[in-house]
């Protein structure tokens, strides 16, 4: 992904999600924004990384990373599902330079939501 596209997608979601829950904005500030955004930039550069791989393990043991992190931060599981959800849905709504790529990161987004999902069932 060419960081123009990059940089247009983590604006979206960041949006979206303190539109969507405005306690984020009580409860973390401008900081918790600015690391909203730096997440989601990583969460892209993680999804290049496997793809140039072609490892799902790889996304999916950053994922697991990833909610370890949050998750002792106080930030919840299904916060971070909903964030997969919105690249999901944004990215399938987005014209990308590379179809391939788009098509891929939309498949290790899916494959994270599951196990996502089945971390909240233990």
């Amino acid at each position: 992904m060419i960081q123009p596209e990059k940089s247009r997608l983590v604006q979206e979601v960041a949006d979206e999600i303190y539109e969507a829950y405005p306690f984020l904005w009580e409860k973390f500030g401008q900081n918790g924004r600015d690391r909203t955004e730096e997440d989601n930039y990583h969460h892209l550069d993680h999804l290049q990384a496997a793809y140039e791989m072609d490892s799902v393990d790889f996304f999916i043991d950053y994922t697991d990373w990833l909610n370890t992190v949050l998750t002792s931060r106080n930030v919840s599981t299904s916060l971070i599902i909903d964030n997969y959800e919105r690249l999901i849905r944004l990215i399938n709504q987005m014209d990308l330079v590379d179809e391939n790529e788009k098509r891929v990161f939309v498949h290790y987004l899916e494959n994270a939501l599951k196990h996502l999902h089945s971390l909240l069932k233990r």
